[in-house]
């Protein structure tokens, strides 16, 4: 049964990069138990076959080149098992330029329209919201002033 474990977690590790947990929930869909898993993702984060720490950067990457911002990450992060710390350290290491994010999104879906009313700026504050941006990183793009 081992070497059919070890199959299985490689074949979903050759398709993409998974969390630790992401694998064991995986795995253990697949019908294998805790006690044949964790062993096993032991030897594969020693064999440097399993990271976290590459995991986590291969998906910021890709989740920023879709247009999504640091909330939102950091949300899908959490989701997936990964560790608080290990995302705040990999988003500061990779520290996109959020503003520069927010302004190539929101012109991409609203062209060069700002809200010129309130609902208007309401409608675009929520697709930025969704998007996982700031508050600050949101107001920063519709000049917004705080009140």
């Amino acid at each position: 049964m081992s070497s059919e474990i070890r199959s299985k977690a490689l074949d979903l590790l050759a398709r993409r990069e998974h969390s630790r947990c992401e694998l064991q929930r995986k795995l253990l869909e697949r019908g294998f138990t805790e006690s044949e898993i964790n062993p096993l993702l032991e030897k594969l984060v020693g064999e440097g076959l399993q990271s976290d720490e590459r995991f986590t950067e291969i998906y910021i990457r890709s989740r920023v080149r879709s247009g999504f911002g640091p909330i939102r990450i950091t949300m899908e992060l959490r989701e997936r098992g990964v560790d608080g710390d290990l995302i705040k350290i990999s988003l500061e290491e990779y520290s996109p330029d959020w503003l520069e994010l927010v302004e190539s999104v929101h012109k991409k879906k609203f062209g060069t329209k700002f809200g010129k009313d309130f609902k208007e700026q309401s409608k675009q504050a929520r697709f930025l919201q969704y998007k996982g941006f700031t508050n600050e990183q949101i107001k920063h793009v519709l000049d917004i002033c705080p009140s």
